[in-house]
Formats: structure tokens, sequence, C-alpha cells
């Protein structure tokens, strides 16, 4: 039974995570990653400026957003 209870939390963990994905919960990791990969010379922004800024830009320029 342990290892059917290891399936299930794995399948959960892996529905999370593209839920996540699809919700842009994951945005943050994500720049991390570009702004690394691309070899920017400054640091990257804190993620509260992070969420800031990516709020502020939906809001002054919306697209295919339900609300």
């Amino acid at each position: 039974m342990g290892s059917g209870l290891a399936v299930v939390a794995n399948g959960f963990r892996g529905f999370a995570r593209y839920l996540g994905g699809v919700m842009g919960a994951d945005a943050y990791a994500k720049y991390l990653e570009h702004h690394k990969a691309a070899g920017h010379a400054g640091p990257p922004l804190g993620e509260r400026e992070f969420w800031r800024d990516r709020t502020d830009r939906q809001d002054s320029n919306p697209q295919g957003r339900c609300c």
C-alpha cells in the first residue's frame, strides 16, 4: 500500500507543478533562470520587485486575461 500512496503523491505533485505553471506561479524562477542565462550585468530584481513590476505591466497593457 505504501508504493500506491507514493504513486498518488507523485501524481499530485506533478499536477500541482503543472497548475502552478499555468497560473504563472513559477514566473519568478523562470525570470531568474533567464537573467542568469542571458548574462545581465546587474543583479536580478528581488522577488517582491519582480511581482510588482509584473502586475504593473499587466495592468498597463492587458492581454488575453479573463478579468
